[in-house]
């Protein structure tokens, strides 16, 4: 496929696809041949998530993560994509500040290489942090119910929207963020039926994450459907291979190969020519 076929992913392609009930895929990528590989394989939205915190660098949570770590990950995925929509989350305090820092912040991912940014939450705040990147030309996606950057005011990670009354603030909050310009929503672990009645009561896609299959498109790690993060795996993962295993097993062979002498063979060796070898005295090397 030529670079002129290539009809890139699109905010206005998510709209379609929720219009025509076609399903939207998303998975997260933090390098340039992850990104390369999910692109060529077809999914609709790679997301430079900042669970790069807790995959890639190693933190307990995300609030770890800074811009500067946004910008080089994004960078990176971006130069590995072709036809998937880039969206890019916006860490910690990069947007609860004021609206000239997140617009600036914003702006920088968008050179970065991001075609979207997403934000967490729905207070007056950020709803006004939407309004105003949305009017300033920048794609938005939202993301409500778990919102991991709340983690310590959450208290822990816990289902959101559990009752009906949860369920219709859900929808309250999805709707401010759906009348302030957001193009979709992600949805996360919240209970099936109430992640299928925001999603049919708005005009928007939604994503889910641990959100059961009636949102309009799904979001996965890939550490997590891959197998290879070691922390635990979410009950909302399904884990498509076993990465851990297989890079666990090629890691210990090469060590041993080493160790023993079997690598590297004549296949992996540059070698001199007989004259060039007997200068330095070497009749033969076995």
């Amino acid at each position: 496929m030529t670079s002129e076929t290539i009809k890139p992913v699109t905010s206005g392609t998510f709209q379609k696809m929720k219009n025509n009930g076609e399903k939207i895929t998303m998975l997260t990528a933090y390098d340039f041949s992850t990104a390369k590989y999910i692109d060529e394989a077809g999914v609709d939205s790679v997301l430079i998530g900042d669970s790069l915190g807790m995959t890639i660098l190693g933190y307990d949570t995300t609030i770890n993560v800074t811009m500067d770590d946004m910008v080089t990950f994004t960078k990176a995925v971006s130069n590995g994509v072709k036809r998937a929509l880039v969206v890019a989350d916006m860490p910690f305090l990069s947007y609860q500040v004021s609206k000239e820092q997140t617009i600036l912040n914003a702006g920088r991912l968008i050179q970065a290489g991001a075609k979207a940014v997403k934000l967490e939450g729905a207070s007056d705040f950020i709803v006004n942090e939407v309004n105003h990147l949305t009017t300033s030309g920048i794609n938005v996606v939202g993301h409500l119910g778990f919102t991991p950057q709340y983690i310590n005011t959450i208290g822990g990670y816990y289902i959101q929207g559990k009752t009906y009354e949860n369920t219709i603030k859900l929808l309250q909050a999805a709707k401010k963020l759906e009348e302030n310009g957001v193009f979709s929503i992600v949805l996360e672990m919240v209970p099936e039926e109430s992640a299928k009645y925001i999603s049919e009561n708005l005009s928007v896609p939604t994503i889910g994450i641990g959100a059961g299959k009636y949102c309009d498109g799904q979001v996965l790690v890939i550490d997590d459907i891959l197998g290879k993060y070691p922390g635990n795996t979410p009950k909302f993962v399904k884990q498509y291979a076993n990465i851990r295993e297989i890079m666990t097993d090629a890691i210990s062979t090469y060590n041993n190969e080493v160790k023993n002498g079997q690598f590297p063979q004549p296949e992996h060796t540059f070698r001199l020519t007989d004259e060039e070898r007997e200068k330095l005295g070497y009749t033969t090397i076995k």
